[in-house]
């Protein structure tokens, strides 16, 4: 297999009128041109797939192809709901019907907020996509909700694989928004509409698993006998186990692990945590301050710098929203008695040892949750090639870590096509073609002593749920 990237543009946050939104007719104009291009230089494509992240999505009526802007999950207007349905109907409640971790940016808690907001405009809606269902739609001209994504919403019932109605109609949020059809990862959608073809033959529109980690985990190049999990590294960090079926135990949810749905009735039993979110943001402020460091820099600057001085908590509500990270480490450092880190090589090495430290507690977590032994931590996405913190992960796991490859997520993406259209005949053969086709590297842990008592005053145990809420920093 060969990926060849055609066009690739910019995406984020937009702010407006105090709020977070996706500006959405920009990536639609930007698909279009990297579409234009693909088909020029490829006449014979014969399928293609959107994926996109996961919880956020547009409200559309009819032939109207938004009823707004759509809202940035780090917009803070869902944490009222969030704190309050946690409480009633409380969380075993939720857990049970939806499976899906606590996390103030799911689905669940935007929709309620918009609907107090504004019931007439959420009511005014006939359908309700997740981001890459509306591409899907533009594509195709036909509504229709996938599965992966839409487990990630926290209104999906992952045992009977349909919305959760009673869930739904217990919030009083309009059934309509939910009457969408819903479809496997593998369905042909349909042909690509005539007006994007420029004239050749239109080829299939797949639904992939249209969440990003969802394609990721498909990518990973394991093989069933190794004892594996899984860390898509990347803004965020999601780790976890593939399993047969939903693990809906009291104690999956305290400790706030999730169900989501993945490809071939499997499931990603896992734990969304904050990722390499921390430095693109200290980065992003350094910038702005005049001091322009790329990532390879950074981890330069991190190499150097004294191990294991301060350590922070990266699921701290303070570290979701943007804004002066540096600060709100250097104030973390503060109130725990720890050393404060002050240049970027300092705050560089702090989040990185951090993030590691922080795997191994999960990586614990799910041993313990599901009761099989991990061996093999397969690291996939943008933070695979970050070698320093793949060490650090190493070490602080004691497990084998596997990096790569880079783009799991287009990987997996094709990959489903590939199953689709009868290229390849399933999920194992799939894994190993990726194997066969991309380079991964090898990490041995070589922690010493040092490792363990940093994990013995690291501020945060394997108790702590970590349950982000952004409205509260």
């Amino acid at each position: 297999m060969q990926l060849e990237e055609i066009h690739r543009f910019k995406n984020g946050a937009r702010e407006i009128l105090g709020t977070l939104r996706w500006d959405l007719l920009g990536l639609w104009s930007e698909t279009r041109a990297g579409l234009k291009k693909a088909l020029g230089a490829y006449p014979e494509i014969k399928s293609l797939s959107v994926d996109s992240w996961g919880v956020d999505y547009v409200l559309v009526r009819r032939g109207e192809p938004m009823l707004g802007l759509s809202f940035h999950y780090r917009d803070p207007r869902s944490g009222g709901p969030f704190r309050r349905l946690r409480e009633d109907p409380g969380e075993p409640y939720i857990y049970q019907r939806t499976g899906i971790q606590f996390m103030t940016l799911n689905s669940l808690y935007q929709l309620v907020a918009d609907h107090e907001r504004d019931p007439e405009w959420v009511a005014t809606a006939d359908g309700f996509l997740m981001i890459a269902d509306w591409f899907h739609w533009l594509l195709t001209g036909r509504r229709a909700v996938e599965e992966t994504n839409a487990s990630t919403t926290q209104l999906y019932d992952p045992i009977r694989r349909t919305w959760s109605w009673e869930l739904i109609e217990r919030l009083g949020l309009p059934r309509t928004l939910f009457r969408g059809e819903v479809v496997t990862p593998g369905t042909v959608i349909g042909p690509l509409a005539k007006a994007l073809c420029a004239g050749r033959t239109a080829p299939s529109v797949i639904a992939c698993c249209t969440h990003d980690t969802g394609s990721a985990v498909v990518a990973v190049p394991a093989d069933a006998e190794e004892g594996w999990a899984y860390l898509s590294s990347g803004t965020w960090s999601l780790i976890g186990v593939e399993l047969p079926a939903p693990l809906l135990t009291e104690e999956a949810r305290r400790a706030n692990f999730t169900n989501e749905l993945g490809y071939a009735g499997t499931v990603r039993f896992l734990k969304n945590i904050i990722g390499l979110w921390l430095l693109q943001e200290c980065r992003r402020h350094w910038a702005e301050a005049g001091d322009q460091l790329d990532y390879d820099e950074l981890t330069k600057l991190a190499e150097n710098a004294a191990p294991l001085r301060s350590l922070i908590d990266p699921d701290d509500a303070r570290f979701l929203p943007p804004g002066d990270m540096p600060a709100r480490i250097r104030e973390f450092c503060k109130e725990t008695g720890q050393p404060i880190p002050e240049s970027p090589a300092e705050i560089s090495r702090c989040i990185l040892e951090s993030l590691a430290l922080l795997y191994a507690i999960r990586i614990e977590e799910l041993e313990r949750l599901t009761g099989r032994t991990i061996r093999v931590l397969h690291i996939v996405g943008g933070g695979s090639c970050n070698r320093l913190l793949n060490q650090f992960a190493a070490n602080a796991t004691g497990r084998v870590v596997v990096a790569g490859p880079v783009e799991a997520t287009a990987i997996g993406n094709v990959l489903v096509q590939s199953i689709a259209t009868g290229n390849l005949p399933d999920l194992q053969t799939a894994r190993k073609v990726v194997r066969d086709s991309f380079s991964v590297e090898k990490f041995e842990p070589t922690a010493g002593a040092d490792w363990q008592q940093a994990r013995e005053r690291f501020p945060i145990k394997a108790s702590d749920t970590g349950r982000g809420d952004v409205s509260s920093p």
